[in-house]
């Protein structure tokens, strides 16, 4: 199924909402790409694909919780969307989770159930890992 409708998720094994997102993408049948991106690193070509498929700003991509964001200056308003990427490639932990890129769309996908709106099969249910009960509408 992979081959014909290719998945990849930018994931953070640390973050239960990118966990989440993958294991509902597993749910539905689908073996994604994953791209751990804290030990892969960011470049600034695939960021900038990434915000351009999305239709995101490098500002509503950064990651402010838990994060130098603030230290760095980042979240002035006069702060270039080119100072925020290039922060995000020295520092990937500033780019906010998961990312996900379907032949439907690219997203971030916080929460983790808007990765519904990118696959073509849905899981019949799902539950979260804090045991919240995704209700799956089928497309």
């Amino acid at each position: 199924m992979s081959d014909a409708f290719p998945i990849t998720i930018f994931h953070n094994p640390k973050c239960g909402t990118s966990r989440n997102t993958l294991a509902m993408v597993q749910a539905a049948g689908y073996a994604p790409t994953v791209v751990e991106y804290m030990a892969a690193g960011w470049s600034e070509a695939v960021l900038k694909d990434l915000l351009a498929a999305s239709g995101m700003t490098a500002r509503e991509l950064l990651r402010e919780k838990s994060t130098p964001a603030d230290l760095q200056g980042l979240l002035a308003p006069e702060t270039s969307d080119d100072e925020i990427i290039a922060a995000m490639v020295e520092h990937p932990i500033l780019v906010n989770r998961p990312i996900v890129r379907t032949p439907l769309g690219t997203k971030l996908c916080r929460p983790s159930e808007q990765v519904l709106e990118l696959l073509e099969w849905r899981p019949e249910s799902f539950t979260k890992e804090d045991g919240e009960v995704v209700k799956v509408s089928q497309a």
